[in-house]
């Protein structure tokens, strides 16, 4: 597998869940093709320094990402931070991340918080030394439509972001085509 796209909501009607179905969509036409993870789907338990990295769903999730030559985390901004379940995975999975292409995707309340990836993203590139797609998704509740799957401006931009994650990819990794 070469990319994984990470729903990171618990919330059943989830906006990032929308972006993070559309940017699998886009993915998944690339060569390697994508998988989406949904961690609504698997019972992480809260990182207590101890027991919790034995957890099954915790070696399953940490297995896929470790997989992954290129990773899109979709989480939701709460507080001008990623939500605690996204917070959470890193913490559970923190090596299965070294050495990645990470790119985000941010469902947001409002306008005024598009930095408030930053403490995640330095997270990763500072502990795992990922590499930071530097075009990502930032979108406030106007842009996304659960009918329509967003708006076609929202739409263009996850596929850039798509394309993106895919031209780092391979320049990082061609030999994982």
């Amino acid at each position: 597998m070469r990319y994984l796209v990470l729903s990171c909501s618990l919330n059943p009607k989830s906006r990032s869940r929308i972006l993070a179905r559309m940017a699998h969509a886009h993915l998944a036409k690339r060569p390697g093709g994508a998988e989406f993870l949904d961690l609504q789907d698997y019972a992480l338990p809260i990182s207590d320094g101890g027991a919790c990295y034995g957890h099954d769903d915790v070696a399953k999730v940490a297995q896929k990402i470790e997989r992954a030559s290129g990773i899109v985390v979709a989480a939701a901004i709460y507080n001008y931070d990623v939500n605690s379940a996204a917070k959470n995975l890193l913490e559970l999975t923190g090596d299965a991340w070294e050495g990645k292409v990470v790119g985000f995707i941010c469902a947001a309340g409002g306008h005024g918080s598009y930095m408030s990836i930053m403490p995640f993203a330095n997270s990763l590139m500072l502990d795992y030394r990922c590499l930071i797609v530097p075009r990502f998704v930032y979108a406030a509740p106007s842009h996304i439509d659960e009918s329509t799957f967003g708006d076609k401006a929202l739409n263009k931009r996850i596929e850039e972001l798509a394309v993106e994650m895919q031209r780092v990819t391979e320049a990082l990794f061609p030999e994982a085509d």
